[in-house]
């Protein structure tokens, strides 16, 4: 199977030159991920309302690689300030708690202060998904 990209073709893709997804084989790597809304074009200050943004942009990565949540095997979660990651726990559980992926948690700075989190997920890609693509 050859690699296949998710792209959304944000300014950063293309300043940085990375994609949004990368599907290698049975495995979905989904870039960091954070809670801005690509719709309205803004980033709540609330970190709860960046958590589940950041979460809902996860999904539609996911869904556009032929994955979802439930297929998700690793999760690094990064966060600025340390004291933001325990409020998140229980939208991170409503999203991952069935798949109970192996976890990280790290404390860094992020590209932009406005930033509270970013995620970023691996996943195989759903079984009815990789057999049609011939996998």
């Amino acid at each position: 199977m050859s690699r296949r990209w998710v792209e959304d073709h944000s300014e950063f893709e293309k300043q940085i030159g990375y994609a949004r997804a990368v599907i290698d084989g049975d495995f979905v790597f989904v870039s960091g991920t954070t809670g801005y809304d690509y719709v309205t074009m803004t980033i709540e200050p609330d970190v709860l309302a960046q958590a589940e943004q950041c979460m809902r942009n996860l999904g539609e990565a996911l869904q556009a690689a032929g994955s979802g949540f439930d297929e998700v095997v690793r999760v690094r979660y990064i966060f600025p300030e340390r004291s933001d990651f325990e409020p998140c726990w229980p939208i991170f559980r409503r999203y991952l708690g069935r798949a109970r992926p192996a976890a990280t948690m790290i404390v860094a700075g992020l590209l932009n202060e406005s930033m509270r989190l970013e995620v970023e997920v691996t996943a195989r890609v759903k079984r009815s998904e990789a057999s049609n693509s011939g996998a």
